[in-house]
């Protein structure tokens, strides 16, 4: 508990079904097993549905987290220990969302970032940077290479074409993520996954933020970058349109 040794993950509390939530699941059971936490993956799931069934809210989100235990004493070589398991359930309006104020930043977390993690320093020292900038998230690189926002995944359009970059190390395997590209390949719209640098948001035409919580959500400014955003873009309104009606209508 003390070494931020645990993982976590978010469920929205309504629509999505039950694909989009086994697929929390199959990440929170990718978390234990990298982190070699022992936990029944079953116990999480009969949790997270009692959140859920409990729930009396109509908008919102479960948060969930398990670490490790109680060691017998201070130490960075873990023992065997009956791991710890919490949730609540989050009031949130999914529909609410604005565009967003964003910060460009050095990515200075660790590089195990496809872990979803309890250990988030980074991600809260970058964001409350942005914040004193008056941003609401962040956009980081590593080396000038794209990696992902302080709590999101995040896609660019340039030239009609619509860019993510790909899964590695350094980016988590978004729900939301993985959903929002299937819905792009479902309307057959150009789209590709790779390495990017920051010039290529100089060229960008829109940058949206996907996760959990946000859904799909656009950029109005980067603060500390040159860009050529235009908040109405139409291959935003089309997935953002597609990604409410198939898990929230």
């Amino acid at each position: 508990f003390q070494a931020e040794d645990g993982i976590r993950d978010s469920v929205a509390s309504r629509g999505l079904g039950d694909v989009y939530k086994r697929q929390h699941l199959d990440r929170l059971k990718y978390s234990l097993n990298e982190t070699k936490i022992s936990c029944s993956i079953e116990d999480c799931k009969t949790e997270i549905e009692k959140l859920l069934s409990e729930s009396k809210s109509e908008d919102g989100y479960i948060y969930y987290q398990v670490s490790r235990g109680v060691d017998s004493k201070r130490s960075h070589f873990f023992e065997e220990s009956d791991c710890e398991r919490f949730g609540f359930v989050e009031e949130f309006s999914f529909s609410s969302q604005t565009p967003l104020r964003v910060m460009l930043v050095d990515d200075i977390r660790w590089q195990r970032c496809d872990i979803k993690s309890t250990s988030l320093l980074g991600n809260v020292l970058q964001m409350n940077d942005a914040k004193s900038m008056g941003c609401n998230e962040i956009l980081m690189h590593k080396n000038g290479e794209l990696t992902e926002g302080g709590a999101s995944n995040i896609f660019f359009v340039k030239d009609k074409t619509i860019y993510t970059p790909e899964l590695s190390s350094n980016i988590l395997p978004g729900i939301t993520r993985h959903q929002v590209i299937k819905i792009i390949k479902d309307k057959k719209l150009d789209f590709q996954e790779g390495s990017y640098g920051i010039n290529d948001l100089n060229e960008a035409s829109s940058i949206w933020f996907t996760s959990t919580t946000k859904g799909i959500v656009g950029v109005e400014e980067i603060v500390n970058l040159e860009t050529k955003i235009n908040p109405e873009c139409e291959l935003l309104e089309i997935c953002k349109d597609a990604f409410v009606k198939k898990y929230f209508s």
